[in-house]
């Protein structure tokens, strides 16, 4: 696996393999990689060439949030990508990503869907997101990229993001890997103590709680997200939402229109803001809009 740094090592590496007829896939990362981003190399690997890049982002955190204490170990994580059989590791600066300095940022923006769900919790989040991503994408050219459905919000924000700027990569949508107690696997789980860790797993089954209800007929999506909600805090949890919506664009939802559902929650537990998600199909024979 090469390791490297600068914008003009890794285009240079990838239209090498460009070149001789090989596809270049990008799994962007944040670091403190485990087995989920593992999953994510795998599934690149199987198209050809799979490049990782590992940058903890400055502009999606806001003031106050944990952007100095995110987790940060480089060498680990170059020993776990080169046993997952990974070609490539971006580790970029910040000045290399964001030449000008933090101060006067181009931005991309997706308005609407960004301002919702983790959006009105996190105000300049998904603007952080999407500006970065652009710029990976733009730096590394790949011809895919892959984003894990964890973070559903961010992958259909992403998807719109390469659409509406016509960017040349396809996105590849990477699915949830989770523990054996069903909590989805992320970097910040590290900061669940010992019981918050055995509580956090009840994220997930009140998720499929809400989804079992959406498929047994039940349509009050209202009283189905205030129940998953009350039910998060009877265990513990401060939820910051539990929302159900259409899968395909995280639309509002309508119990005249059956379609394809998705039903999301961002809950703190102690330290640690999670984030889940469950996908639901309305129940055999009824009519998908």
């Amino acid at each position: 696996m090469r390791i490297v740094e600068t914008k003009a090592q890794v285009r240079a590496q990838v239209r090498r393999w460009r070149d001789a007829g090989e596809k270049v896939t990008l799994v962007p990362t944040m670091g403190a990689l485990h087995q989920a981003h593992v999953n994510l190399v795998r599934l690149a690997q199987r198209s050809g060439r799979a490049a990782v890049s590992i940058f903890v982002n400055p502009t999606q955190f806001a003031p106050g949030e944990d952007f100095e204490r995110y987790p940060r170990d480089l060498e680990a994580d170059a020993a776990l990508l080169r046993r997952a059989g990974a070609d490539l590791m971006f580790a970029p600066a910040t000045e290399e990503v964001y030449p000008r300095g933090l101060g006067d940022l181009t931005r991309v923006e997706t308005p609407g869907l960004s301002a919702e769900l983790c959006g009105a919790r996190r105000p300049a989040h998904f603007a952080g997101v999407t500006s970065v991503v652009a710029r990976l994408l733009l730096i590394t050219l790949p011809d895919a990229v892959i984003f894990g459905r964890k973070d559903y919000q961010q992958l259909v924000i992403l998807r719109r993001m390469v659409e509406d700027l016509h960017i040349p990569v396809e996105v590849v949508e990477g699915p949830i890997t989770r523990e054996e107690d069903g909590l989805a696997m992320s970097s910040r789980n590290r900061y669940l103590s010992s019981g918050e860790r055995r509580v956090a797993p009840r994220l997930n089954a009140v998720l499929l709680e809400c989804a079992e209800r959406l498929r047994d007929g039940e349509r009050d999506f209202a009283r189905l997200e205030r129940d998953a909600a009350a039910r998060l805090e009877r265990n513990g949890f401060v939820p910051d939402y539990v929302a159900v919506r259409r899968a395909g664009d995280l639309g509002l939802p309508s119990a005249s229109e059956p379609c394809a559902w998705v039903v999301l929650a961002a809950a703190w537990l102690g330290a640690a803001r999670l984030i889940d998600n469950v996908a639901c199909s309305p129940p055999p024979g009824e009519p998908i809009a």
